[in-house]
């Protein structure tokens, strides 16, 4: 209870420093026929109080029932556990544990190659593109603040890509052999280690690192695994100082909260404490508000009610800038595995405005009526902005906009295409981040993992599981001759 209380208070404290997440649907609502969706509120109460029991259920230890099976619940309510965990363990808590690993490698390595596939991956490349600048590799090692250069890997089978990172990697070690600067750390991600575009991948880089740093590997490599599984016994007879657990009870797409996310994400620099303080503050909000308020329901209610009503399912997140693309691709393998069984579920698409605007944005505005746009807006920008320019030579006409921001241009484009969608009759809506930050990142990855699951259990499918993409990893092993 004590616990609990600590969490709660620390809650409102962190509402008051960095403002909820918000959702404005009311663009689609006009779509939608009078109380639409007041009529779902009891289903969606039902809902979120089933994918809550699904904590309970998962916390209980008691047999899992057969129709709940799988069951990966544990991603619910793990944020506020590792919070709890630091407050009555400080030093020896997880979160101060990954802290410590990631300073290490900071310090030791000025490359850092993380290797995974979908979950494994996804989530930390959506971090890494959200809050670092797009040209952090390129930037010197005192300007990312001794933090490393960020390669990822591992996540497709490309013999010409993988043969330039390693080559690159190996200039590197040769022209600084002793230093920080030539050296390269490897982060390696997989629950069982037997998916093989990873476990491929970690060979090459694994022979990199031995051969050009010997002595260091036990260092310079953290694998991230389940407690059993080819990794997890790679990893205790290579002898590596540290190896992280993935947690039993929580799935790969719904795992980037955990050390698969965490320990790449502290290693290179951001804050994982106000990540987790975002997602726990979602999870009450999600537990607590009522329907007409809470965000995650409410975008349950519309994305549902527009799939059910008017055969909409396909769902554009169309993400506004350029930071956020990676977290739509995220979102997609998280709709994609979690509800695209059983001949059903909505298909996503991330696109990247303004950018999109001119190949997708004809087919949005005049081609099929199975589209709900959903407009992902980053918030003010984290840099002082850009403004336009005046100019002696202004045959291109743009003195007419001298001194007019970026920013400003963006706001013009977003309301002026909402505003072109609305006359054609497109459903949109709003979801608006308070700003780009991890606090805030947290509160969408959390939001949208939840949303997936209360959507799952309304619509009566499994979110948990994704037995489909189990058929083409038999058949590769098969056609390769592994057993």
């Amino acid at each position: 209870m004590f616990r609990c209380l600590l969490l709660r208070n620390l809650h409102k404290a962190l509402l008051m420093i960095d403002s909820l997440l918000s959702y404005h649907p009311e663009a689609a609502l006009r779509l939608l026929r009078p109380g639409r969706l007041a009529g779902l509120q009891h289903a969606l109460e039902a809902a979120r109080d089933a994918t809550l029991n699904d904590v309970e259920i998962w916390q209980s230890g008691e047999p899992v029932p057969p129709e709940r099976q799988p069951l990966d619940a544990g991603f619910i309510q793990w944020p506020e556990e590792l919070l709890a965990d630091l407050q009555s363990n400080r030093g020896e808590s997880l979160i101060a544990r990954l802290e410590s690993t990631g300073s290490r490698l900071r310090q030791l390595a000025d490359s850092l190659v993380v290797l995974g596939i979908g979950g494994s991956y996804m989530g930390m490349r959506a971090m890494f593109e959200a809050l670092r600048p797009s040209c952090w590799n390129e930037l010197s090692r005192s300007e990312r603040d001794e933090a490393p250069r960020l390669y990822f890997d591992g996540w497709n089978v490309d013999s010409d890509r993988q043969h330039e990172l390693l080559s690159l990697l190996e200039r590197r070690a040769v022209a600084s052999p002793d230093a920080p600067a030539g050296r390269t750390a490897i982060i390696s991600i997989s629950k069982s280690g037997g998916t093989l575009e990873p476990a491929v991948a970690f060979r090459a880089f694994r022979d990199f690192v031995e051969q050009r740093f010997p002595g260091m590997d036990r260092d310079l490599v953290v694998p991230v695994t389940g407690e059993s599984g080819r990794l997890r016994s790679l990893a205790e007879a290579a002898g590596y100082r540290d190896v992280y657990s993935i947690p039993e009870g929580i799935g790969g797409r719904f795992s980037v909260l955990t050390a698969v996310g965490l320990l790449p994400a502290v290693t290179a620099g951001l804050n994982i404490r106000s990540l987790l303080q975002g997602a726990a503050t979602l999870t009450d909000h999600f537990r607590r508000a009522p329907f007409e308020q809470n965000v995650v329901l409410q975008f349950v209610a519309v994305c549902h009610a527009f799939e059910a009503d008017h055969g909409m399912n396909c769902r554009v997140l169309s993400t506004w800038g350029s930071r956020l693309e990676a977290v739509g691709l995220w979102y997609d393998q998280l709709l994609s595995e979690s509800l695209g069984k059983h001949e059903r579920g909505a298909t996503p698409l991330t696109v990247v405005n303004t950018r999109d605007l001119h190949s997708r944005g004809q087919q949005h505005q005049e081609g099929r009526r199975d589209k709900l746009i959903t407009n992902l807006l980053p918030g003010p920008p984290v840099l002082a902005p850009v403004a336009v320019a005046a100019h002696r030579l202004d045959q291109d006409r743009l003195n007419q906009l001298a001194g007019t921001t970026l920013p400003r241009i963006l706001d013009a484009a977003i309301a002026g295409t909402n505003q072109a969608y609305a006359e054609a009759g497109r459903p949109t809506a709003d979801l608006q981040l308070p700003g780009l930050s991890e606090h805030s990142l947290g509160q969408l990855f959390q939001m949208l993992m939840l949303a997936t699951v209360v959507e799952g259990r309304l619509v009566g499918t499994n979110p948990y599981g994704q037995p489909g993409v189990e058929a083409y990893k038999r058949n590769m092993q098969a056609n390769l001759g592994i057993r």
